[in-house]
């Protein structure tokens, strides 16, 4: 097989970055490899084909996800008119599971070969899903050392690949590096601030973060700001920061989150997995989330642990603080930032335990990925 063709569906930022490192994987496999579906612009680097940008599918939540509704089951069914009139080698669905665990229940009873790239969260939330991924993947690409035994209890094929992140972010980032490529100096204070990769993230938690940061920078003056804003949401940034009353010491910057995370001292930030990669950079950080009221009630019904952060999960305690929906407010986000800076013992303590966990998730992600998506297609 010298020239497969493989269909993709990545839903958002995060998404687009592991299905780009996968699909560079890939075609040191299969030079000659074709892939095509719903992807971002790291997928397109790799000569993906997106018939739908991949920010079509960012929307996160019960109440969000109603909001677009319709549009959103449009393109699931078009794409899978697509793909059944022309089936590719394999459909490998790349994290998103509202959307792509049905596509792949229809395409997998249809014949085709269907991977899952990143294990739905069943051992946060939502164990519900364990039947509706045995039925809709023939092989799950898990992203945590845990997860393939947990698949196995419930019949369900699976193999650990680390974490793709783990490989791409060093071990020891460049801070000065980073810091003069940001036109920082090497003894600035630096915190980085992300309040999302989508809409609604930016909508609920912008402002509060920029308050919050107004607060840190009045008790510490010469602290810098640095925001890596999502390009298509740079306008949105913009505006809450002028809202917020911030300027000087203040630098929004398009993209280059990895930059601004080598860059920084700690960082205040959305949870989702940009949480992982400020781990993985071994950052102190404050992890805040806030949503719809509604879709917040519905999700905490079905939590199944304590924490929301990757990083916290995944050291099974709350190693960074976590500040949810009404205590996500500017007085409580910049108290538990200043205790960060007050702190440097304990910053060296998290970075100790996160330097553990990068050598946990470093594996050879796209080799192992690549052979088990070869064995799907040769069964």
């Amino acid at each position: 097989m010298d020239s497969p063709r493989f269909a993709m569906v990545a839903g958002e930022a995060s998404g687009d970055l592991l299905a780009g490192l996968l699909l560079q994987g890939m075609r040191s496999r299969w030079p000659a490899l074709t892939a095509d579906g719903i992807g971002g612009p790291r997928m397109a680097a790799q000569g993906f084909q997106a018939w739908w940008p991949h920010e079509k599918l960012a929307v996160r939540g019960y109440v969000e996800v109603l909001r677009h509704y319709r549009e959103i089951v449009g393109i699931r069914s078009q794409l899978k008119k697509r793909l059944l009139e022309n089936p590719p080698q394999a459909f490998i669905g790349v994290d998103a599971p509202d959307f792509n665990l049905d596509l792949e229940t229809a395409l997998k009873a249809r014949g085709i070969k269907t991977v899952h790239f990143v294990c739905p969260s069943i051992w946060a939330w939502r164990a519900d899903r364990v039947d509706k991924i045995r039925r809709a993947a023939d092989h799950v690409l898990c992203i945590f050392p845990f997860e393939p035994e947990l698949l196995a209890q419930h019949g369900i094929a699976s193999t650990y690949v680390g974490h793709p992140l783990a490989s791409v972010i060093p071990m020891v980032a460049d801070k000065a590096a980073a810091r003069r490529a940001l036109g920082l100096r090497e003894n600035d204070e630096v915190l980085a601030i992300l309040p999302g990769s989508r809409a609604s993230e930016v909508k609920y938690l912008a402002p509060a973060f920029f308050k919050a940061a107004a607060l840190v920078q009045k008790a510490r003056p010469g602290i810098k700001l640095v925001v890596p804003a999502i390009p298509a949401l740079l306008a949105v940034v913009e505006e809450a920061a002028r809202a917020a009353g911030l300027g000087r010491g203040l630098k929004i910057v398009a993209g280059q989150s990895h930059t601004v995370l080598a860059a920084c001292d700690l960082t205040l930030i959305a949870s989702g997995t940009a949480t992982l990669e400020a781990a993985l950079f071994k950052r102190p950080m404050v992890i805040a989330y806030n949503m719809n009221w509604l879709t917040y009630r519905i999700m905490r019904r079905k939590q199944l642990q304590p924490w929301i952060g990757l990083p916290n999960i995944l050291c099974g305690e709350f190693v960074v603080p976590e500040l949810v929906q009404d205590e996500a407010n500017p007085e409580s986000l910049a108290a538990a930032v200043l205790e960060w800076l007050q702190a440097p013992a304990r910053m060296t303590a998290v970075q100790e335990k996160f330097k553990a966990l990068h050598i946990q998730l470093k594996r050879d992600t796209a080799t192992l990925a690549t052979n088990a998506i070869e064995k799907v297609i040769e069964s």
